[in-house]
């Protein structure tokens, strides 16, 4: 059997880079699908194109009851949830504290920091109570950045919400770790993604420069690869991989070893 055979996998932002990949991943190897994004219809068209379709509900992270209403689609299509891999974000500005406007520093705490929170908040009830009746309790896997391990110059209100990440994840997987319910989270740096493209476009000047100086403090000097970074995520997530929580996993071509 396919390690995600079966298994019912709620997956945010699945329209972006990693998002898209792992819903192609766990389609192939199996999974029942619960798909977001904030657009309808790129989350329709993704959905269309994967092996046995998926559930999906589009809306904005931010939005609490956006996160209620996954969980409530999950356990009502699939019966449960097995699988939470909480996506969703965005880039901010590639500028220094001061220069960054206030309304974009507020959107990005509301999507990268409390949209993790709410949608925790929603899911850990439910996969309690499925270890209480069953014995299965559940997974989930927050994506933070290496970001929210250490000082991001001129990243500095994403490097907060992505500290805060960090912070809801190794506090949960301690109160939830006799419960049935590991919570990890993954770090990357910079990968070829959608957000990179956002970042370079944030940044000004030519293409090139931004690249090198996302890279500069990078040992392998260049940015991930999209798979490089669903491969951890999907190794959090796998069912088989039942003694790890608590854990910031950095997918960062050595940054944090330096």
């Amino acid at each position: 059997m396919s390690r995600f055979e079966g298994r019912s996998v709620l997956v945010t932002g699945a329209t972006g880079g990693f998002g898209r990949r792992l819903a192609e991943r766990l389609a192939a190897d199996g999974a029942r699908l619960v798909l977001s994004d904030i657009d309808p219809k790129a989350l329709d068209d993704l959905a269309e194109r994967l092996p046995g379709g998926a559930a999906t509900l589009a809306g904005d992270v931010a939005r609490e009851d956006l996160s209620e209403a996954l969980v409530e689609l999950a356990v009502k299509r699939f019966g449960q949830l097995d699988i939470a891999i909480n996506n969703a974000g965005i880039a901010q500005s590639f500028v220094k504290l001061p220069q960054v406007p206030s309304d974009e520093a507020r959107r990005i705490i509301e999507i990268d920091l409390l949209g993790v929170f709410y949608a925790m908040k929603h899911q850990i009830p439910v996969m309690e109570k499925q270890f209480r009746t069953t014995g299965a309790g559940g997974t989930i896997v927050n994506i933070a950045s290496v970001a929210g391990l250490a000082g991001a110059a001129r990243l500095s209100v994403y490097a907060a919400a992505k500290h805060g990440v960090v912070g809801l994840t190794r506090s949960a997987a301690s109160e939830y770790a006799t419960r049935g319910i590991r919570v990890n989270a993954v770090c990357p740096s910079f990968a070829r993604t959608q957000m990179v493209g956002d970042f370079v476009r944030l940044a000004g000047g030519n293409e090139k420069d931004a690249h090198t100086e996302l890279t500069r403090g990078v040992p392998m000097k260049r940015v991930a690869e999209v798979d490089e970074v669903v491969e951890v995520i999907l190794f959090a997530a796998d069912p088989k991989n039942s003694f790890m929580t608590g854990h910031t996993l950095s997918v960062d071509g050595g940054i944090m070893a330096i």
